[in-house]
């Protein structure tokens, strides 16, 4: 017995057991596609917290609605169908997500950062290992494509469509599945599955980079980007204003969620050395007491920053910054300020001297 047909009996004994009210099966049953019903749901909310609460609400509905089950379509599909749904009935309750470009015009970096917003409009960072991409950049095809489908600038762009909309774009285009099988997703018409599909490939165009940050990571290879990252590590760690400032491009944003300025260019430097890098991060005898180590988000290379705090005797969480690269070069350092998710990316709650 080949592999697939084993697994479509063992799923088909599963759902049997969940129809008979085993919650243990229907726990198992639906296993194999949590990570990519996630990974669905943060596509479509731009929030892990708002597709954490998504999921959880999709897959009670799936278990409610288990009985009416009739196969007609893929197990996988069904789930979809319903986390979907799930997912543009919570977008009308919650505030659209951004990134803090999209907020408005950069700042006087000389101001300082400035306060964070109380409400949450950010969109926050994704975890590879959520959707299973544990390898390296320079990824297999199918690995490629899935973290296209997470990138920063791509969920960004998605939130700029109708909820419809970015439904439609991310069933067909992200998840290739048939305008048929998409209209029935969404109780609608294969033409008008079409018609909202056009029309959201034209705005996510106007606001997507060229290349994508995967394309840009492949041409880069794995030693380039291997350096690129322990350079970033090193001159973050020194303080290092030249040296971080060499390795950005000339048009380099630098964004601060859940603070909604932002710099570009000749402000980056001025944060970093009025601010980021100054006095309040050395000791009495001059050494710079930060630490930092790379992890992965979105598809794209990132960096947890932890700061000592004498009164623990350790280094704490501070930022988690998301990269975004052109050319061999840094476009956009994205710094979440929310120490809370580093949790969610398995990270180190502290760091010892």
């Amino acid at each position: 017995m080949s592999t697939s047909t084993s697994l479509r009996v063992r799923e088909h004994e599963l759902l049997s057991a969940a129809r008979g009210g085993d919650e243990n099966a229907f726990g198992r049953l639906v296993e194999r596609y949590r990570g990519e019903l996630h990974a669905h749901c943060y596509r479509m909310l731009g929030s892990v917290h708002d597709a954490e609460d998504a999921l959880q609400d999709a897959l009670l509905r799936a278990w409610r609605a288990l009985p009416r089950f009739e196969g007609r379509s893929s197990l996988r599909s069904w789930l979809y169908r319903i986390a979907t749904n799930t997912c543009l009935d919570l977008v009308s309750r919650r505030p659209k997500r951004v990134v803090p470009i999209d907020y408005g015009p950069p700042a006087d970096a000389r101001l300082g950062p400035g306060e964070p917003l109380l409400e949450s409009v950010w969109i926050e960072p994704y975890p590879d290992e959520a959707v299973g991409l544990t390898d390296g950049f320079a990824a297999p095809a199918a690995r490629y494509e899935q973290r296209e489908g997470v990138e920063l600038a791509f969920v960004a762009a998605l939130q700029h469509l109708p909820a419809r909309q970015r439904a439609v774009l991310i069933l067909r285009e992200v998840l290739g599945f048939s305008a048929a099988e998409v209209a029935t997703a969404i109780d609608t018409s294969v033409p008008a599955v079409n018609s909202a599909l056009q029309r959201a490939r034209k705005t996510i165009d106007d606001h997507l980079p060229q290349r994508s940050q995967q394309a840009t990571l492949r041409s880069l290879g794995d030693e380039q980007l291997r350096a690129l990252v322990e350079g970033y590590v090193e001159a973050w760690e020194r303080g290092d204003v030249e040296a971080v400032v060499a390795m950005l491009t000339a048009d380099a944003t630098l964004t601060m969620p859940p603070m909604p300025t932002w710099y570009r260019g000749e402000g980056v430097r001025t944060f970093l050395e009025e601010w980021a890098f100054n006095g309040r991060a050395y000791d009495a005898v001059g050494r710079r007491r930060v630490r930092v180590l790379s992890t992965r988000a979105n598809g794209q290379p990132a960096f947890a920053t932890y700061s000592w705090h004498p009164q623990r005797g350790a280094h704490l969480p501070t930022v988690l910054q998301v990269l975004t690269l052109r050319d061999g070069r840094i476009e956009e350092i994205c710094g979440f300020v929310t120490p809370a998710v580093f949790a969610r990316f398995g990270l180190p709650a502290e760091l010892p001297a």
